[in-house]
């Protein structure tokens, strides 16, 4: 009796009796069980061990921990002396549901323990993380079995502690005692965790000598083992040798595959499986939907999504996040979002998936959209969510909401995550807020190669290319070793004016191996490229990317490397248009074309530059053709130049019909349209557009201002002209810069207002260049008395150049005009004396798709003599208008040279 009693109490520890028993057991899920159970408690006379013992197993399988205390009391009260069984199985009661004060209660005070009762301690201990009691309950247990080491060696992999797991395998071999297929289970994983290849085949000579190798559970640990350490070969070996095979075998198998990035061979293995009848899991779909999202396979992901549905696996949380990843990364939102919306009880994950896909494809309100979902679920946020939406707001430049985000990353304790740090600092980066971007990275308490990345292409998107060259310094001195990424950034640092730091970092490239990179290789060739060293691009591309490739194995090429093929193309292409060498770049793009490389949006692009430069329209609308054809002629980059390209072949109708047809225009659409008829002369359709332009909200920038004061110079607009200069800062915020300046000279001079154009150009806040004094001394000639001003400008470019034979000519004009005759054969004794010639003007015109070329004195023409005798009856009508009592006699040759002038 004083026993029951002693138990008794415990027991009023542990548990509280309130209410019927059968009350609180409906609230189960699995109702038959419990309804056993409460027979039971009806017919106590039926009390036996097998009753206890029953109900027992059936709480600890269902972790019903209440009704296990409650069943324990049960006990005491009856009086019921249990066995070490019926003990062992209420152990199992509380060990499972964590409950280590019952069970410590319940160990302690068995009259006999076995092996099983140790065991189930070591478990539960080792579970809970505590290593220390676990090792120490071990240590002390009488007797040892299988089950007690597979419990240590379980119990240290669970805690990270993989070194110590294999040291307790090898202790257990030293102890002679006999392994199971669970011990190489477990310490297999161990090698895989620590990566050691070697390790793990000296533990699959164990299990060939002790006979477990074709045991399924020992062999798909021994297949995930080495394809966890990148000896997938091996693998495969070990997987064909399984005679019964079952899921987890072909999960490992395929899984091996997509850790080894063996994609293709992962939905290969997926095929042969459902040809033997092998059973789906939630891993094998979760691999194979992964496959297809690298592959960007959307119709076989979408069949794998319809083959779950159809196995009843389409609700699991885990596939369902893969099928939601799969439809993201293969573009397909729309699909994405209809599962989405149609799933119930969403995770997290789901959620991260959608915020993902969406910043991935450049939809950031939607990812915004997305995650203000989950924060109003309740399921909370993790630093997958946090990078996602990051990246999202960098899409939309929304500064403030990323500051609001990095609060509630700093909030809880995320911002100290390396992945969420970097999100951020990409975030502040491409918002233009360097000085945030700098501050979360210079509190970042480790830093890897992608922090380093991220605060390096901050500095580059943001202009700041001496200081994302001092980043790159610090970062090799922090034994970070920069990658494609790094180089990518330093490379466009030095693009355009740093060719010295360039060809260094090109060195280092070298030194490190990355020379064949195909990604830093496209860095290097548009560093190359936009540094003049078009020879030293092309090196770099042909070695890359031809190496006397025929278009045959061009179309073989796998489409992320012709995507680099295709960049570094356009790259040579856009060096040769950098520097005004249009033809060759036409060749170049012909070139491309035989190879069968399928040009993108940013070559159409630039060849039509090409053909706006040359004024070939007729290449201009074959290119033209080609864009329709492929699709691209709604991109808003590949409008806006085939508006310029038309405009600048002088056909300003087709210009017009382009972008009136525009699906989308931005800035640089509309600066192209009002830029064309600026440039023709057609000023009134260019204010008009302006005006239009404005109406419709779309920001005016500085460009747009250098074209809308050409079209009122055009028109002798004076004071519109100043209105719109003065407006720039006014209402837009921008500092007119040297060519509004030029303009707004134009304007004032053309209207007669030298002295006011002069007094412009003093009061600039800056010193003025060639353009701004030629463009003076040009409305000097234009208007008569302005001799003073005329050669203060003319003084002015001599300081600029001293050899421009430009200032000399328009002085001369200004001379003569004022009929100071004498300085006009001064000045043109000094250029004779300095050698200076007047580059030639040359002019051309596409006819039958042939371009002519003209130059002055020209007779390289095959028809030179008929053109000569066009021009000659062209002067002598023009001769008949011509006052020629006003101009002194001079040489007839010194009077032909210096018309051409």
């Amino acid at each position: 009796m004083s026993e029951n009693l002693r138990f008794l109490r415990m027991t009023r520890a542990v548990v509280s009796l309130h209410g019927p028993l059968t009350e609180k057991i409906v609230s189960y899920r699995r109702v038959p069980a419990f309804s056993y159970f409460t027979d039971f408690v009806k017919q106590v006379n039926s009390i036996s061990t097998t009753n206890f013992s029953s109900v027992y197993k059936e709480c600890a399988k269902q972790g019903a921990v209440e009704a296990g205390k409650q069943a324990h009391a049960h006990m005491i009260l009856s009086g019921f002396r249990p066995t070490t069984f019926v003990l062992n199985c209420l152990l199992q009661v509380y060990t499972n549901s964590r409950d280590l004060l019952s069970a410590s209660m319940v160990f302690d005070r068995m009259p006999q323990r076995d092996v099983v009762s140790w065991n189930t301690m070591i478990n539960c201990y080792a579970k809970s993380k505590d290593m220390v009691k676990a090792s120490s309950f071990f240590d002390t247990m009488p007797e040892r079995d299988v089950v007690s080491w597979n419990s240590m060696l379980s119990g240290y992999l669970q805690n990270g502690e993989s070194f110590k797991s294999v040291e307790v395998f090898v202790e257990m071999g030293r102890e002679g005692v006999g392994y199971d297929c669970r011990t190489f289970a477990v310490v297999l994983k161990a090698c895989s965790s620590l990566e050691d290849s070697s390790l793990g085949m000296q533990v699959h000579g164990v299990v060939v000598r002790v006979g477990c190798d074709t045991d399924v559970v020992a062999a798909s640990a021994l297949l995930d083992m080495y394809a966890k350490c990148k000896r997938f070969d091996e693998s495969v070996r070990v997987f064909r040798g399984i005679p019964e095979k079952n899921s987890v075998s072909w999960s490992a198998v395929i899984a091996g595959c997509v850790q080894n990035n063996l994609l293709s061979l992962a939905l290969m293995f997926f095929k042969e499986m459902q040809k033997v009848g092998g059973g789906v899991s939630q891993s094998i779909y979760a691999s194979v939907l992964r496959s297809c999202a690298a592959l960007s396979e959307l119709r076989l992901g979408g069949q794998l999504h319809a083959h779950a549905l159809k196995s009843d696996f389409a609700g699991d949380g885990i596939v369902r996040t893969a099928t939601l990843d799969m439809y993201a990364k293969c573009d397909n939102m729309q699909d994405a979002q209809i599962l989405f919306d149609k799933s119930e009880n969403l995770s997290r994950q789901s959620y991260n998936a959608m915020i993902t896909g969406y910043s991935q494809e450049e939809h950031g309100f939607k990812a915004l959209l997305v995650f203000h979902r989950l924060m109003l679920s309740g399921l909370g946020f993790d630093e997958i969510s946090l990078s996602g939406v990051f990246r999202a707001c960098a899409l939309v430049k929304g500064l403030s909401e990323g500051l609001q985000l990095y609060g509630l990353a700093v909030k809880s304790s995320l911002s100290l995550d390396v992945c969420v740090a970097n999100a951020a600092i990409d975030m502040y980066g491409k918002c233009q807020a360097l000085g945030e971007a700098f501050c979360v990275f210079d509190e970042m308490r480790r830093r890897d190669a992608v922090s380093w990345n991220a605060i390096i292409a901050a500095h580059e998107q943001n202009g700041k290319g001496y200081e994302t060259l001092s980043l790159f310094v610090s970062m090799l001195r922090s034994s970070i070793e920069p990658d494609e990424f790094t180089f990518g950034s330093v490379l466009k640092a030095c693009a355009g004016g740093s060719l010295g730091y360039g060809m260094e970092i090109h060195s280092n490239v070298v030194k490190l191996g990355m020379a064949s990179n195909s990604s830093v290789g496209c860095s290097l060739i548009d560093m190359y490229s936009k540094c003049g060293m078009i020879e030293e691009a092309e090196k770099i591309h042909s070695r890359l990317f031809l190496g006397g490739k025929v278009p045959e194995e061009v179309e073989k090429m796998h489409n992320k490397r012709l995507q680099e093929l295709c960049v570094s193309w356009n790259s040579i292409i856009s060096g040769y248009v950098t520097k005004e060498q249009s033809e060759d770049a036409q060749m170049l793009f012909t070139r491309m074309m035989e190879m069968g490389i399928t040009p993108d949006k940013f070559t159409y692009a630039t060849v039509l530059d090409t053909c706006a430069n040359l004024a070939s329209a007729g290449l201009g609308k074959q290119i033209h053709a080609q864009v329709i054809k492929k699709e691209l002629h709604s991109d808003v980059y590949v409008c806006s130049t085939l508006v310029d390209m038309y405009s600048k072949c002088g056909d300003l109708h087709d210009s017009r019909l382009m972008f009136e047809k525009a699906q989308k225009r931005d800035f640089v659409t509309w600066n192209a349209m009002i830029s064309g008829y600026a440039h023709h002369g057609k000023g009134e359709e260019a204010i008009k557009l302006f005006e239009r332009m404005i109406l419709e909200n779309i920001k005016p920038n500085h460009i747009t201002f250098i074209s809308i004061l050409r079209a009122c110079a055009h028109m002798g607009l004076v004071e519109r002209g100043l209105e719109y200069f003065y407006m720039m800062k006014t209402e837009y915020g921008l500092d007119p810069q040297l060519p509004h300046y030029s303009n707004m000279v134009d304007i004032l001079g053309k209207s007669g207002k030298v002295e006011k154009a002069l007094k412009l150009i003093r009061e600039m806040p800056f010193e003025g260049d060639d353009v701004i004094w030629r463009t003076l001394l040009g409305v000097c000639a234009i208007h008569r008395n302005n001799v003073e001003v005329a050669e203060e400008a003319t003084a002015a470019l001599l300081r600029l150049d001293p050899q421009d034979s430009s200032a000399y000519t328009l002085l001369s004009n200004v001379y003569a005009d004022a009929g100071m005759w004498e300085k006009v054969s001064d000045l043109r004794r000094s250029m004779r004396s300095f050698k200076l010639k007047k580059e030639p003007g040359c002019s051309w015109v596409e006819l039958k798709d042939e371009l002519h070329v003209f130059f002055i004195a020209d007779k390289a023409h095959p028809r030179w003599e008929e053109i000569y005798e066009e021009i000659g009856l062209i002067y002598s009508e023009m001769k008949s208008f011509d006052d020629s009592s006003l101009v002194p006699e001079i040489e007839v040759e010194e009077q032909d040279q210096w018309y051409h002038c």
